[in-house]
């Protein structure tokens, strides 16, 4: 049954992970599977492609009262990135949902509750979601959780882990990628040949070209950069990380500030609830607390 469901879906989730939102939806689409239980699973990948594409809205309506739990948890993910201003009141009702018995082959719902928790910066809570399946991607998020609190160790021991079950899965693959970013020096060279290999096998995404932008901004390869972030660019002309990281290289090549302002405007404008925005906006409040202080 296992490696029956690894073929039918491999596609589908395949696509999902690297990025290829749109393919991800189409495949699912025209998918016939041939159990209930996987014709589930296609639809959380659906659903969850939907999210990646930030069509929130296409997923809250869709998505009906009557649906399986999978399916709610990722319509309150969906929720909660739509409406930052319920974000208290989202969150409330996710740790209701964790407070009882938990379904543990909900793996939709840990991955929700994690994606919820890091945005939240209670790192802890996603690792004790995340802590209970023994899936796979539930175990390459805790890598990115532990790089996330700066817990390189933590998310190495983690990663051998990810290995010993599957060493040529694509998750396995990009975390190995994420902890080399994170270690650095010659490790960013390792990290470029991961996404070279991933891009070969697959197609350039905006998620797998902004993995080689940062490899070649640690490097100092402005150029390179440059290039992989304009292609990311063309892929999806609004995804927050191109944007973030065009910033990043607009800074490092010494261009005028305006060329900088214009991604973070834009950023501003279209992922309000981003924790880049969220983040920068805070601390604008308090450089302009500071400064009245002051003047007074």
């Amino acid at each position: 049954m296992a490696n029956q469901e690894v073929d039918e879906l491999f596609e589908v989730k395949n696509s999902f992970y690297i990025g290829n939102y749109q393919h991800c939806i189409n495949e699912a689409q025209k998918l016939q599977v041939s159990s209930p239980e996987l014709r589930q699973e296609r639809d959380i990948f659906l659903y969850r492609a939907l999210i990646g594409q930030r069509k929130f809205g296409v997923v809250q309506s869709e998505i009906k009262a009557s649906a399986p739990p999978p399916l709610q948890a990722l319509k309150l993910l969906a929720q909660y990135f739509q409406f930052p201003s319920n974000r208290v009141t989202i969150v409330n009702e996710l740790e209701s949902q964790l407070s009882g018995n938990v379904d543990l082959s909900n793996t939709a719902l840990l991955i929700v509750a994690a994606t919820i928790y890091c945005h939240e910066d209670n790192y802890e809570g996603a690792l004790r979601a995340l802590s209970q399946s023994d899936a796979l991607e539930c175990r390459a998020l805790m890598v990115q959780t532990y790089l996330k609190m700066e817990r390189l160790d933590a998310a190495r021991k983690e990663l051998k882990t990810l290995q010993e079950k599957d060493d040529d899965a694509t998750l396995t693959q990009m975390a190995q990628a994420w902890t080399h970013i994170a270690t650095g020096g010659e490790k960013l060279q390792d990290a470029y040949y991961i996404y070279q290999e991933l891009l070969d096998k697959n197609v350039s995404t905006a998620l797998l070209l902004n993995g080689q932008a940062i490899c070649f901004l640690g490097q100092a390869k402005y150029e390179e950069a440059e290039s992989a972030l304009q292609e990311a660019l063309d892929k999806d002309p609004s995804n927050p990380d191109t944007l973030i990281n065009l910033m990043v290289l607009a800074h490092h090549t010494g261009k005028p500030q305006e060329v900088a302002n214009r991604y973070l405007v834009q950023l501003r404008d279209e992922h309000k609830g981003h924790k880049f925005v969220e983040d920068i906006t805070t601390k604008e409040e308090d450089f302009n607390r500071l400064v009245k202080q002051y003047a007074a």
